[in-house]
């Protein structure tokens, strides 16, 4: 009985330090500001539908451009965090996007899976924040610059 009283403690416990953590975590959204061609945007309810200037992207979406197609995106909305170029034939998975403003910290990671994005970052603002683009290959973390990241398809 006292085991059961112990375990029904500490869920109770970890269940409120777990939800006061996500409430301090809130997400991010990036902005279709420009683009030009054919590009589409899956959902995390796996619903593709065609890319329009202005669309919101959720943490999870992933946008995939065609050839001789381009879209620029603007993470935080107003290119408050970075701006993102991606190039033709690319497929990009926005996979974090979290911000914390009670501490001022911002978690990003891009996902590349194929083709290239260009990337210019701001200077993060915490020393906690993190800026990231994945690949099949790497991690690349970056401060504040402009940088290309490119994927090749494996034939």
């Amino acid at each position: 009985m006292k085991i059961i009283r112990i375990l029904c403690v500490l869920g109770l416990v970890l269940g409120i330090a777990s939800s006061g953590f996500s409430e301090e975590m809130a997400k991010r959204t990036a902005k279709i500001s420009d683009m030009k061609g054919v590009v589409e945007v899956k959902n995390t309810t796996g619903q593709i539908m065609p890319a329009k200037i202005g669309m919101i992207l959720s943490e999870g979406d992933i946008v995939t451009t065609k050839s001789d197609s381009w879209a620029l995106l603007n993470v935080d909305g107003t290119a408050e965090t970075a701006t993102v170029e991606i190039k033709a034939n690319a497929k990009l998975k926005l996979s974090e996007m979290l911000e914390n403003k009670k501490e001022g910290v911002q978690m990003t990671l891009l996902d590349l899976s194929l083709g290239e994005i260009l990337i210019k970052a701001k200077k993060l603002h915490s020393d906690k924040s993190k800026f990231e683009v994945k690949t099949p290959t790497s991690i690349v973390g970056v401060k504040g610059t402009t940088f290309s990241v490119s994927v090749e398809a494996v034939e």
